[in-house]
């Protein structure tokens, strides 16, 4: 049994409606409050909402326009309009091919005849005040990327209109805009590599949701209809205001309504919460079931912390894409064994590494010395681990491209947290030591 209340506000049914637009469709605020019969305000508000659901964007020189939502597993491929936006562009003609996939790009400094082996449909052509390549570049169906601010013929943006592929003009030079596509390409990596909460919430039925009036009898006939032990209680309005499970209900009156038992302001996360920052809010709170709620508290979904701990295991196993400064900073790091198996690490400082006065950043010191505690709490336990507290004391300096040992040493191990004491030494002399506590991140 689902009991629901089917009422919505304006806001919603607004939300919904430009959901139902056809995928290009214009929207105007003032047309679309015309239409609903509410304020331009809340129209705005309205398009706003459907901006950060992905099912909206606002163009150069078009407007708002309805888009088909991207799902998250190809978010690392750029649109043309993702460039006008990262080199800081503007569009001198085919703004109507700006929603058209990037599927890589090419820096014309070569004479136009060699130029045609290296450019397909669908790719970006990077190139200065060269009318001849922006005529080519085109005809071969790919964009134009003009640096430097030039900007080009009238004949050049006619046929870009015509084509639907974009011609964007940067003040940026050419090495500056190859560099701004490249790192947004490689944040996007990591963002894909980061699973969400949605990841696992879309494409899954939601659960049943109880109104605060559900009745215990009715709860319990709920229970026995769907075998599932607990549920989010919401308001009139889809409102989470608790959870109520069976142990709960034991002793109360079949009469009596399930907001007698619940657990009242419940610890709820968001589609954008990380499954890392979700199985940590679980495991810190004592949980194994988490609503899924928009910004006004509204039930999206549920998850549990099977279903939280099974994609964290399943994603281990999938390629690891870009790196974070973290992976960074770890790479010239190496693992080894002393005598007795116990692990520890060795490696150099890089320049990368270094302050502007050439000694090692305290910032890095700490990660390196939080990342061998984890590593090596994974490989006592075999549990990964997220930091809960840290002490750290800086005995003295250390160079670049000095030799590093880090030594990680067991104070305390138990099945939720591990306590570590980790040691820096250059040369057998301590040049930072710290002491951790780590909560574990059961994925059994």
């Amino acid at each position: 049994m689902d009991v629901r209340d089917d009422t919505i506000t304006k806001h919603e049914q607004l939300v919904q409606h430009i959901e139902s637009l056809k995928v290009g469709s214009k929207i105007s605020v003032r047309r679309l409050a015309k239409e609903m019969g509410v304020s331009e305000g809340t129209a705005y508000r309205a398009v706003k909402e459907a901006e950060s659901l992905g099912i909206v964007v606002t163009k150069e020189r078009i407007g708002t326009v309805r888009v088909e939502r991207k799902p998250r597993n190809i978010s690392e491929q750029l649109t043309f309009a993702d460039v006008v936006e990262i080199v800081e562009g503007h569009v001198l003609g085919g703004a109507e091919g700006l929603n058209k996939s990037l599927h890589k790009y090419v820096i014309g400094a070569m004479k136009v005849e060699a130029m045609i082996r290296y450019i397909d449909a669908g790719s970006l052509m990077i190139v200065g005040n060269r009318e001849d390549a922006h005529f080519l570049a085109l005809e071969q169906g790919a964009g134009v990327l003009i640096t430097g601010g030039f900007g080009t013929s009238r004949e050049v943006k006619q046929l870009a209109d015509q084509l639907d592929l974009p011609i964007i003009s940067s003040r940026h030079d050419t090495f500056t805009v190859a560099s701004m596509i490249n790192r947004a390409i490689f944040d996007r990596l990591i963002k894909k590599k980061i699973m969400l909460v949605e990841d696992i919430a879309h494409d899954k039925p939601k659960n049943h949701q109880l109104k605060n009036s559900v009745t215990v009898q009715e709860f319990k006939r709920i229970i026995q209809e769907t075998g599932e032990i607990r549920y989010p209680v919401t308001d009139e309005w889809n409102r989470v205001i608790g959870i109520v499970g069976v142990r709960d209900v034991e002793g109360l009156a079949e009469s009596q309504p399930i907001e007698k038992a619940m657990t009242r302001n419940p610890v709820t996360a968001s589609l954008k919460t990380s499954l890392a920052s979700a199985a940590q809010i679980m495991m810190w709170e004592g949980i194994d079931f988490l609503p899924i709620v928009d910004r006004n508290r509204k039930l999206l979904a549920t998850v549990t912390r099977k279903e939280v701990l099974g994609a964290l295991r399943d994603a281990r196993n999938q390629p690891q894409l870009g790196e974070t400064f973290d992976q960074l900073i770890w790479n010239g790091i190496a693992e080894d064994r002393d005598e007795e198996g116990h692990l520890f690490f060795h490696g150099f400082i890089t320049p990368q590494m270094a302050t502007d006065l050439g000694t090692i950043s305290q910032g890095v010191l700490t990660t390196v010395m939080s990342q061998a505690a984890v590593k090596a709490a994974k490989d006592i336990s075999g549990w990964d681990h997220v930091l809960d507290h840290l002490s750290t004391y800086f005995i003295r300096p250390v160079q670049i491209e000095d030799p590093i040992v880090i030594i990680p040493k067991l104070l305390e191990i138990s099945r939720r947290t591990c306590k570590m004491e980790i040691e820096i030494q250059h040369q057998s002399s301590l040049i930072a030591k710290a002491v951790m506590t780590m909560q574990a991140i059961d994925h059994g």
